[in-house]
């Protein structure tokens, strides 16, 4: 009777064992949650920039405010009868100074 309540009780720690370690585990299900997570935070970033590309790609399509604002800020453009003017800061000296 002892030798089956022994091995009663290893079969019992061996199936423990296998629960929290072996393959399917805890280990495994947080390793897998964990990688989870950090994939549904990349989905929301790239939501969250998909939306506000796609507000820009309207605002284009739809409005010239936009296309105005880039053309400005990016090609240097101006409307005729505005002059630029572009201010350049002096450059900082040492610490002596």
């Amino acid at each position: 009777m002892r030798t089956i309540n022994i091995l009663l009780v290893f079969l019992l720690l061996l199936a423990i064992w296998h629960r929290w370690f072996g393959t399917g585990g805890v280990r495994d299900y947080q390793r897998i949650n964990q990688a989870y997570e950090q994939q549904r935070e990349k989905i929301q970033r790239l939501q969250e920039r998909n939306a506000l590309l796609e507000a820009e790609v309207q605002d284009l399509k739809h409005g010239t405010d936009a296309a105005e604002e880039r053309a400005r800020s990016e090609l240097g453009m101006v409307k005729p009868g505005e002059t630029f003017v572009r201010v350049i800061d002096p450059p900082v000296h040492g610490s002596g100074q």
